[in-house]
C-alpha cells in the first residue's frame, strides 16, 4: 500500500514532491491515530502537548517558553493555555523574574490528566511497531536531517 494508493494519486512530478505530500499525509494519519485516545478524555492535542511539557519541567514556564517546545509552533499558546485554566489543568501566577511575563504550571488535576494518558503510550507504541528499531533509527535521522537543511526563501 503505497501513498500513491491512498490518496489515489498516479504520480508525482518527482520523488521529492511525492515525498513531502507522503511527510504531510502521514503525519495527519499519525495525528488522528493519537487524537483517538485524546478525544476520551476531553483533550485536544495542543493541549496533551502542553501539559506534557509542563510536567517535564521543574519550573514554571511562560507561553513563550512553552510554545518554544510546542510540536506546532503555529500555535496560538496563551488561547490554549487559557483553555486549560478553564478545565483546572493549569494555572497562571505572575512570573517572580519578569514582570511582563506570566508563569504557567500544572495543577494537581492536569498532573493526574497527563498521568492517566500514561496508559495509552503501549497502544501509541504498537501502532509504529510496523516499523523496526533499526528503521525508526533510520527514519529519525532522515527527519532530523530534513529539518535541519537551510531554508531557501529566495524561491
Amino acid at each position: 500500500m503505497g501513498i500513491e494508493n491512498d490518496i489515489q494519486q498516479a504520480s508525482f512530478r518527482n520523488e521529492y514532491q511525492k515525498m513531502g505530500i507522503n511527510l504531510m499525509y502521514t503525519a495527519n494519519w499519525l495525528n488522528e491515530q493519537i487524537g483517538r485516545f485524546l478525544v476520551q478524555e476531553d483533550i485536544t492535542q495542543q493541549q496533551y502537548n502542553i501539559l506534557r511539557i509542563l510536567r517535564g519541567s521543574e519550573v514554571p514556564l511562560s507561553t513563550l517558553q512553552i510554545r518554544e517546545r510546542m510540536l506546532d509552533k503555529m500555535s496560538d499558546t496563551s488561547r490554549i493555555v487559557d483553555r486549560l485554566i478553564v478545565k483546572e489543568l493549569v494555572q497562571k501566577s505572575a512570573c517572580k523574574f519578569d514582570k511582563r511575563l506570566v508563569d504557567v504550571t500544572l495543577t494537581s488535576k492536569g498532573l493526574n490528566l497527563v498521568t492517566k494518558l500514561d496508559k495509552y503510550n503501549d497502544q501509541i507504541d504498537a501502532i509504529l511497531k510496523g516499523v523496526s528499531e533499526s528503521e525508526a533509527k533510520t527514519l529519525n535521522e532522515i527527519l532530523d536531517k530534513l529539518r535541519s537543511l537551510p531554508n531557501n526563501h529566495n524561491l
